[in-house]
């Protein structure tokens, strides 16, 4: 299971998507810890750039991701992880997919409606 987690100060980008549909769902960043145990336990745990510390998606939401297959690319740098979505969305705004906006007249236009409401989920933290 060697990644390359120097190329990028210790971390690898790790993109999400559906394992149905095909669709993009989000991206993250794994250490070698957060890759060890989303192996280990079958959800999708992060490195949190900001916050510096782990955290499971789903932690707070109930949003968990269950990890269906897990692919790198050729210089094992990157993930591709197809997971199966618990709830609505995975996105900590409200929507399936953090990426809801289209690129429209050289604007960002929200393309499709929430799929719930963060702030019943989140609180005011959002």
């Amino acid at each position: 299971m060697d990644l390359n987690f120097q190329k990028s100060d210790g971390l690898v980008t790790a993109v999400i998507q559906d394992h149905v549909t095909g669709r993009v769902l989000m991206v993250g960043y794994m250490n070698e810890e957060a890759f060890r145990m989303t192996v280990e336990t079958g959800f999708a745990t992060f490195y949190s750039r900001s916050r510096r510390k782990l955290w499971l998606k789903g932690e707070t939401s109930g949003h968990r991701l269950i990890v269906k297959e897990i692919s790198t690319d050729c210089d094992q740098d990157a993930l591709l992880i197809r997971v199966e979505a618990q709830g609505p969305g995975v996105c900590h705004e409200g929507y399936e997919s953090c990426f809801f906006r289209r690129l429209s007249d050289g604007k960002w236009q929200v393309s499709e409606a929430r799929a719930y409401d963060p702030k019943a989920v989140y609180g005011s933290q959002t």
